[in-house]
Protein backbone atom coordinates (compact mmCIF):
# COMPACT_ATOMS: atom_id res chain seq x y z
CA UNK A 1 0.00 0.00 0.00
CA UNK A 2 1.00 3.46 -0.73
CA UNK A 3 2.80 5.05 2.54
CA UNK A 4 0.79 7.97 2.18
CA UNK A 5 -2.57 6.45 1.66
CA UNK A 6 -1.88 3.99 4.64
CA UNK A 7 -1.47 7.23 7.12
CA UNK A 8 -4.47 9.21 5.92
CA UNK A 9 -6.44 5.59 6.48
CA UNK A 10 -4.89 5.45 9.80
CA UNK A 11 -5.64 9.67 10.53
CA UNK A 12 -9.25 8.83 9.73
CA UNK A 13 -9.43 5.79 11.93
CA UNK A 14 -8.28 7.60 14.77
CA UNK A 15 -10.30 10.53 14.16
CA UNK A 16 -13.71 8.00 13.81
CA UNK A 17 -12.59 6.52 17.20
CA UNK A 18 -11.83 10.07 18.99
CA UNK A 19 -15.65 11.12 17.93
CA UNK A 20 -17.16 7.72 19.09
CA UNK A 21 -15.85 8.01 22.23
CA UNK A 22 -17.04 12.01 22.67
CA UNK A 23 -20.20 10.63 21.46
CA UNK A 24 -20.64 8.25 23.87
CA UNK A 25 -19.59 10.62 26.97
CA UNK A 26 -22.23 12.94 25.82
CA UNK A 27 -24.67 10.22 26.27
CA UNK A 28 -23.19 9.19 29.76
CA UNK A 29 -23.38 12.62 30.80
CA UNK A 30 -26.75 13.05 29.56
CA UNK A 31 -28.53 10.31 31.25
CA UNK A 32 -26.71 11.51 34.48
CA UNK A 33 -28.56 14.79 33.91
CA UNK A 34 -31.95 12.96 33.44
CA UNK A 35 -31.43 11.19 36.09
CA UNK A 36 -31.04 14.22 38.52
CA UNK A 37 -33.88 15.90 37.14
CA UNK A 38 -36.27 12.70 37.93
CA UNK A 39 -34.78 12.60 41.38
CA UNK A 40 -35.83 16.06 42.32
CA UNK A 41 -38.32 16.00 44.87
CA UNK A 42 -42.30 17.24 45.02
CA UNK A 43 -43.50 18.82 48.17
CA UNK A 44 -45.96 16.72 49.33
CA UNK A 45 -49.49 17.80 49.66
CA UNK A 46 -50.87 17.70 53.37
CA UNK A 47 -54.62 18.43 52.30
CA UNK A 48 -56.68 18.76 55.39
CA UNK A 49 -54.04 17.40 57.44
CA UNK A 50 -52.06 20.72 56.98
CA UNK A 51 -53.64 22.76 60.09
CA UNK A 52 -52.13 19.70 62.61
CA UNK A 53 -49.23 20.27 65.01
CA UNK A 54 -50.35 16.19 66.17
CA UNK A 55 -52.36 13.86 64.65
CA UNK A 56 -52.65 9.97 66.09
CA UNK A 57 -54.51 7.12 65.26
CA UNK A 58 -54.53 5.47 68.45
CA UNK A 59 -54.38 8.54 71.39
CA UNK A 60 -52.12 11.35 72.20
CA UNK A 61 -50.13 10.96 75.77
CA UNK A 62 -48.60 14.15 77.33
CA UNK A 63 -46.51 14.79 80.10
CA UNK A 64 -45.52 18.46 81.67
CA UNK A 65 -45.81 21.75 79.91
CA UNK A 66 -46.33 21.28 76.40
CA UNK A 67 -47.14 23.99 73.82
CA UNK A 68 -48.62 23.26 70.23
CA UNK A 69 -48.92 26.00 67.41
CA UNK A 70 -51.55 23.82 66.10
CA UNK A 71 -54.38 21.58 66.00
CA UNK A 72 -54.45 17.94 67.12
CA UNK A 73 -56.66 15.13 67.29
CA UNK A 74 -56.76 11.89 66.98
CA UNK A 75 -59.01 8.77 65.37
CA UNK A 76 -60.01 6.53 65.30
CA UNK A 77 -58.80 6.18 69.44
CA UNK A 78 -60.21 9.75 70.45
CA UNK A 79 -58.30 9.45 73.65
CA UNK A 80 -56.33 12.63 74.71
CA UNK A 81 -54.55 12.78 78.15
CA UNK A 82 -52.58 15.44 80.03
CA UNK A 83 -54.13 18.03 78.64
CA UNK A 84 -53.95 19.92 81.92
CA UNK A 85 -50.65 21.06 80.78
CA UNK A 86 -51.03 21.00 77.34
CA UNK A 87 -51.29 24.41 75.82
CA UNK A 88 -52.59 24.90 72.34
CA UNK A 89 -52.86 27.68 70.02
CA UNK A 90 -55.37 25.90 67.76
CA UNK A 91 -58.58 23.64 68.07
CA UNK A 92 -58.52 20.33 69.96
CA UNK A 93 -60.84 18.13 67.42
CA UNK A 94 -60.34 14.77 69.54
CA UNK A 95 -61.86 12.93 66.73
CA UNK A 96 -64.57 14.67 65.31
CA UNK A 97 -65.26 15.02 61.53
CA UNK A 98 -62.11 17.68 60.75
CA UNK A 99 -59.93 14.33 62.55
CA UNK A 100 -61.21 11.81 60.30
CA UNK A 101 -60.79 13.80 57.08
CA UNK A 102 -57.65 14.47 58.09
CA UNK A 103 -57.00 10.82 59.09
CA UNK A 104 -58.06 10.16 55.13
CA UNK A 105 -55.58 13.27 53.74
CA UNK A 106 -52.85 11.95 55.76
CA UNK A 107 -52.67 8.36 54.67
CA UNK A 108 -52.90 9.77 51.23
CA UNK A 109 -49.91 12.03 51.69
CA UNK A 110 -47.83 9.27 53.17
CA UNK A 111 -48.35 7.62 50.19
CA UNK A 112 -47.03 10.00 48.04
CA UNK A 113 -43.97 10.53 49.97
CA UNK A 114 -43.70 6.83 49.67
CA UNK A 115 -43.65 6.90 46.31
CA UNK A 116 -41.38 9.62 45.04
CA UNK A 117 -38.20 8.82 43.61
CA UNK A 118 -36.00 7.84 42.56
CA UNK A 119 -34.06 8.57 45.54
CA UNK A 120 -30.82 9.10 46.27
CA UNK A 121 -29.83 6.45 48.58
CA UNK A 122 -28.27 7.24 51.68
CA UNK A 123 -26.63 5.96 55.02
CA UNK A 124 -28.21 5.53 58.17
CA UNK A 125 -27.04 8.20 59.95
CA UNK A 126 -27.17 11.71 58.44
CA UNK A 127 -24.96 13.39 60.60
CA UNK A 128 -22.47 16.06 59.27
CA UNK A 129 -23.76 16.24 56.06
CA UNK A 130 -25.11 19.02 53.77
CA UNK A 131 -28.10 17.47 51.17
CA UNK A 132 -29.21 19.90 48.68
CA UNK A 133 -32.94 19.09 47.47
CA UNK A 134 -34.17 15.71 46.59
CA UNK A 135 -35.36 12.62 47.67
CA UNK A 136 -33.37 10.66 50.03
CA UNK A 137 -34.26 6.59 50.99
CA UNK A 138 -32.72 4.38 53.99
CA UNK A 139 -33.79 0.79 52.94
CA UNK A 140 -33.35 0.24 56.73
CA UNK A 141 -33.17 2.57 59.84
CA UNK A 142 -32.85 6.00 59.19
CA UNK A 143 -30.51 7.94 62.21
CA UNK A 144 -28.64 11.18 63.11
CA UNK A 145 -26.70 11.68 66.04
CA UNK A 146 -25.29 15.24 65.06
CA UNK A 147 -26.66 18.01 62.44
CA UNK A 148 -27.78 17.83 59.11
CA UNK A 149 -28.34 21.03 56.99
CA UNK A 150 -30.63 21.15 54.25
CA UNK A 151 -29.32 23.31 51.45
CA UNK A 152 -32.05 24.74 49.21
CA UNK A 153 -29.53 26.98 46.95
CA UNK A 154 -31.26 30.20 47.06
CA UNK A 155 -34.89 28.34 45.65
CA UNK A 156 -37.87 28.70 48.68
CA UNK A 157 -39.81 26.32 47.13
CA UNK A 158 -37.02 23.36 47.43
CA UNK A 159 -38.38 20.34 48.80
CA UNK A 160 -36.62 17.30 51.09
CA UNK A 161 -38.45 13.71 51.20
CA UNK A 162 -37.03 11.38 53.55
CA UNK A 163 -38.19 7.79 53.34
CA UNK A 164 -36.99 5.16 56.22
CA UNK A 165 -37.86 1.52 55.45
CA UNK A 166 -38.65 1.03 59.28
CA UNK A 167 -37.90 3.46 62.32
CA UNK A 168 -36.30 7.03 62.45
CA UNK A 169 -34.40 8.08 65.37
CA UNK A 170 -32.22 11.29 66.44
CA UNK A 171 -29.72 11.25 69.48
CA UNK A 172 -29.67 14.20 72.25
CA UNK A 173 -28.99 17.91 71.27
CA UNK A 174 -29.07 16.40 67.42
CA UNK A 175 -29.89 19.36 64.98
CA UNK A 176 -31.51 19.97 61.37
CA UNK A 177 -30.63 23.03 59.96
CA UNK A 178 -32.11 24.58 57.11
CA UNK A 179 -30.02 27.19 54.85
CA UNK A 180 -30.14 29.20 51.60
CA UNK A 181 -33.71 29.46 51.80
CA UNK A 182 -34.50 25.86 52.72
CA UNK A 183 -38.21 26.10 54.54
CA UNK A 184 -39.22 23.72 57.49
CA UNK A 185 -42.95 23.66 55.61
CA UNK A 186 -41.16 22.06 52.32
CA UNK A 187 -39.22 18.87 55.14
CA UNK A 188 -40.93 15.42 55.24
CA UNK A 189 -40.48 12.10 57.01
CA UNK A 190 -41.99 9.35 55.75
CA UNK A 191 -41.22 6.52 58.22
CA UNK A 192 -41.91 2.98 57.78
CA UNK A 193 -43.06 2.22 61.40
CA UNK A 194 -41.56 4.21 63.97
CA UNK A 195 -40.42 7.53 65.31
CA UNK A 196 -38.51 8.81 68.45
CA UNK A 197 -36.97 12.30 68.84
CA UNK A 198 -34.16 12.31 71.16
CA UNK A 199 -34.06 14.86 74.50
CA UNK A 200 -33.17 18.53 73.63
CA UNK A 201 -33.18 18.20 69.85
CA UNK A 202 -34.69 20.38 67.05
CA UNK A 203 -36.01 19.14 64.63
CA UNK A 204 -37.47 20.58 60.87
CA UNK A 205 -39.88 18.94 58.76
CA UNK A 206 -43.39 17.15 59.49
CA UNK A 207 -42.84 13.44 60.40
CA UNK A 208 -45.39 11.29 58.45
CA UNK A 209 -45.27 7.65 60.25
CA UNK A 210 -46.61 4.44 60.39
CA UNK A 211 -46.89 3.72 63.97
CA UNK A 212 -45.98 5.72 66.92
CA UNK A 213 -44.40 8.84 67.32
CA UNK A 214 -42.22 9.52 70.36
CA UNK A 215 -41.17 12.69 71.33
CA UNK A 216 -39.03 13.12 74.79
CA UNK A 217 -38.52 15.98 76.85
CA UNK A 218 -37.65 19.14 75.54
CA UNK A 219 -37.38 18.60 72.16
CA UNK A 220 -38.48 21.93 69.96
CA UNK A 221 -39.71 20.90 66.30
CA UNK A 222 -41.10 23.55 63.97
CA UNK A 223 -42.84 21.05 61.67
CA UNK A 224 -45.65 18.34 62.34
CA UNK A 225 -46.34 14.85 64.12
CA UNK A 226 -48.49 13.01 62.02
CA UNK A 227 -49.25 8.98 63.57
CA UNK A 228 -51.32 7.47 61.04
CA UNK A 229 -52.22 4.22 62.96
CA UNK A 230 -50.24 4.84 66.06
CA UNK A 231 -49.88 6.72 69.46
CA UNK A 232 -47.95 10.34 70.03
CA UNK A 233 -46.28 10.63 73.17
CA UNK A 234 -45.27 13.99 74.36
CA UNK A 235 -43.03 15.78 77.49
CA UNK A 236 -42.41 18.77 77.79
CA UNK A 237 -42.37 20.33 74.09
CA UNK A 238 -42.69 22.83 72.00
CA UNK A 239 -44.13 21.89 68.32
CA UNK A 240 -45.24 24.97 65.70
CA UNK A 241 -46.74 24.32 62.73
CA UNK A 242 -44.76 25.80 59.68
CA UNK A 243 -45.77 28.69 56.81
CA UNK A 244 -44.29 28.46 54.16
CA UNK A 245 -42.97 32.54 52.61
CA UNK A 246 -44.39 32.78 48.85
CA UNK A 247 -41.28 33.89 47.24
CA UNK A 248 -41.80 37.61 46.58
CA UNK A 249 -41.40 38.56 42.63
CA UNK A 250 -38.67 41.26 42.59
CA UNK A 251 -40.10 44.70 42.98
CA UNK A 252 -40.75 46.36 39.55
CA UNK A 253 -38.95 49.50 38.72
CA UNK A 254 -40.14 52.86 39.20
CA UNK A 255 -42.17 54.12 36.56
CA UNK A 256 -41.68 57.42 35.43
CA UNK A 257 -44.18 60.17 36.13
CA UNK A 258 -46.49 60.30 33.21
CA UNK A 259 -45.76 63.72 30.93
CA UNK A 260 -49.27 65.44 31.33
CA UNK A 261 -50.22 67.34 28.68
CA UNK A 262 -52.67 69.88 28.29
CA UNK A 263 -55.62 68.74 26.48
CA UNK A 264 -56.55 72.42 26.10
CA UNK A 265 -56.02 74.01 22.78
CA UNK A 266 -53.05 76.82 22.86
CA UNK A 267 -54.80 79.91 22.62
CA UNK A 268 -55.05 81.24 19.08
CA UNK A 269 -52.53 84.02 17.90
CA UNK A 270 -55.31 86.93 17.57
CA UNK A 271 -54.56 88.73 14.33
CA UNK A 272 -56.62 91.89 14.06
CA UNK A 273 -58.90 91.77 10.66
CA UNK A 274 -59.00 95.51 10.82
CA UNK A 275 -56.88 96.71 7.75
CA UNK A 276 -54.43 98.67 8.66
CA UNK A 277 -55.24 102.56 8.42
CA UNK A 278 -54.48 103.58 4.82
CA UNK A 279 -51.14 106.12 4.16
CA UNK A 280 -52.85 109.40 2.48
CA UNK A 281 -50.32 110.15 0.65
CA UNK A 282 -51.71 113.51 -1.14
CA UNK A 283 -52.82 113.05 -5.03
CA UNK A 284 -50.74 115.55 -7.43
CA UNK A 285 -54.49 116.46 -8.35
CA UNK A 286 -55.71 116.86 -5.33
CA UNK A 287 -55.25 119.73 -2.43
CA UNK A 288 -52.63 119.32 0.19
CA UNK A 289 -49.31 120.57 0.69
CA UNK A 290 -48.32 120.21 -3.08
CA UNK A 291 -51.42 119.64 -4.60
CA UNK A 292 -52.34 121.53 -7.58
CA UNK A 293 -54.61 123.94 -6.44
CA UNK A 294 -50.87 124.92 -4.36
CA UNK A 295 -49.04 125.09 -7.46
CA UNK A 296 -51.56 126.66 -9.71
CA UNK A 297 -51.43 130.38 -10.54
CA UNK A 298 -54.01 132.74 -8.78
CA UNK A 299 -56.88 133.62 -11.17
CA UNK A 300 -56.24 137.08 -12.41
CA UNK A 301 -59.72 138.29 -10.93
CA UNK A 302 -57.61 138.21 -7.72
CA UNK A 303 -55.26 140.49 -6.11
CA UNK A 304 -51.55 140.10 -5.31
CA UNK A 305 -53.60 139.75 -1.62
CA UNK A 306 -55.43 137.26 -1.88
CA UNK A 307 -59.01 138.79 -2.26
CA UNK A 308 -62.14 136.47 -1.82
CA UNK A 309 -63.26 134.18 -4.54
CA UNK A 310 -66.03 135.33 -6.50
CA UNK A 311 -69.38 134.11 -6.05
CA UNK A 312 -69.47 131.65 -9.14
CA UNK A 313 -66.25 129.96 -8.23
CA UNK A 314 -66.98 126.04 -7.16
CA UNK A 315 -66.00 125.94 -3.43
CA UNK A 316 -62.56 123.46 -2.64
CA UNK A 317 -64.05 120.16 -1.26
CA UNK A 318 -61.00 117.72 0.30
CA UNK A 319 -61.07 114.40 -0.79
CA UNK A 320 -63.14 115.46 -4.50
CA UNK A 321 -61.45 115.58 -7.44
CA UNK A 322 -60.15 118.76 -8.48
CA UNK A 323 -62.20 120.60 -11.47
CA UNK A 324 -60.39 120.37 -14.55
CA UNK A 325 -58.26 123.56 -15.71
CA UNK A 326 -61.29 123.75 -18.46
CA UNK A 327 -63.36 124.41 -16.13
CA UNK A 328 -61.59 126.72 -14.27
CA UNK A 329 -60.84 129.44 -16.77
CA UNK A 330 -64.63 128.93 -18.25
CA UNK A 331 -65.47 130.90 -14.62
CA UNK A 332 -63.05 133.33 -14.60
CA UNK A 333 -64.77 134.19 -18.28
CA UNK A 334 -67.62 134.47 -16.50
Amino acid sequence: MNPSLHCAVSQNRRAVAVSAAAVLSCAAVTVGLAGEARAAAVGVPLGTAGPFAVLAGAGITNTGPTTLRGDLGSYPTTTTTGTGTLTTTGVNHGGDAVTQGAKRDLTTAYNTAAGEGPPHPVTADLAGRTLTAGVYRSGSSLGLTGAVTLDAGGNPNAAFVFQAGSTLTTSSASRVLLTNGAQACNVFWQVGSSATLGTGSTFRGSILALTDITVTTGVTIEGRVLARNGAVTLDTDTITTPNCASSAPPPAPPRPAPHHRSHRRPAPHHRSHRRPAPHHRSHPRRGGPFGYHSLRAAPRHQGRCGSPRPPSAPPFHPGRRAPSRGLLRHADRA
